[in-house]
């Protein structure tokens, strides 16, 4: 069975309007579904922003199902300038952890190397410097997925869709808004939008219609491949 990890609701989204016979788990995860897609059975699932419950989403997995397939999706900070707003970018490697497939699509996708780190990169100063590495997109959850993958020997995928480009930043430091257990806190963000309403507010507005747009691009994309 095919696993498309995530680490929030909305990142599947897109995908999930492609898929029939939805069923929810009972798991101890954010977010679980199982249905078909083109077919054949899958799980969705999320479970929190970076690598540590990411891992834990496929542990949970693991001990539910077999599975034939692991890919890592959502959202990511594009680094290059050859990455646009909801272009789909499927990684060839993740950085420090190792080469990823690369699926079948009649769609257009870009790709290039992944780096995948524990942090929300808000700064364009930032982007520049992590460019400068040669990756060409970062994200948070992926490299957790690719070494569960290497773990229990399951073949690895990496598909994101760019929702921030190499010039654009955050009007929040949301690594200031992640709980403990790495989840980001609701409560923390609204609260640091309150203080600065006339800035914050629009661009989180715009982000999540990007958002939005972004997750329909992904699942269109995810439906159309062949993994």
């Amino acid at each position: 069975m095919l696993v498309f990890v995530a680490a929030e609701r909305r990142e599947l989204e897109g995908l999930l309007v492609h898929v029939d016979e939805v069923a929810k788990l009972n798991w101890p995860l954010d977010f679980v579904r199982r249905g078909r897609l083109n077919g054949k059975q899958i799980v969705m699932v999320a479970n929190g922003p970076g690598p540590k419950l990411a891992g834990c989403a496929v542990d949970e997995v693991k001990r539910h199902q077999s599975m034939d397939g692991l890919i890592s999706i959502g959202f990511c900070g594009g680094l290059q300038p050859s990455l646009r707003a909801c272009d789909i970018f499927v990684a060839d490697e993740v950085i420090g952890v190792g080469p990823a497939l690369q699926p079948t699509s009649q769609k257009i996708f870009k790709t290039g190397k992944l780096l995948s780190i524990d942090r929300v990169v808000t700064t364009v100063g930032e982007k520049a410097e992590l460019g400068k590495t040669g990756a060409d997109a970062v994200e948070m959850e992926a490299a957790g997925v690719a070494a569960r993958a290497q773990q229990y020997n399951v073949p690895f995928y990496a598909v994101r869709v760019v929702t921030d480009t190499w010039d654009e930043g955050f009007p929040l430091n949301f690594n200031e808004m992640r709980q403990d257990d790495g989840r980001f806190s609701r409560a923390r963000i609204l609260a640091a939008a309150i203080r600065r309403p006339g800035i914050v507010f629009p661009e989180l507005i715009k982000l999540n219609k990007r958002t939005k747009r972004a997750s329909q691009a992904l699942g269109d994309f995810l439906a159309d491949a062949r993994f």
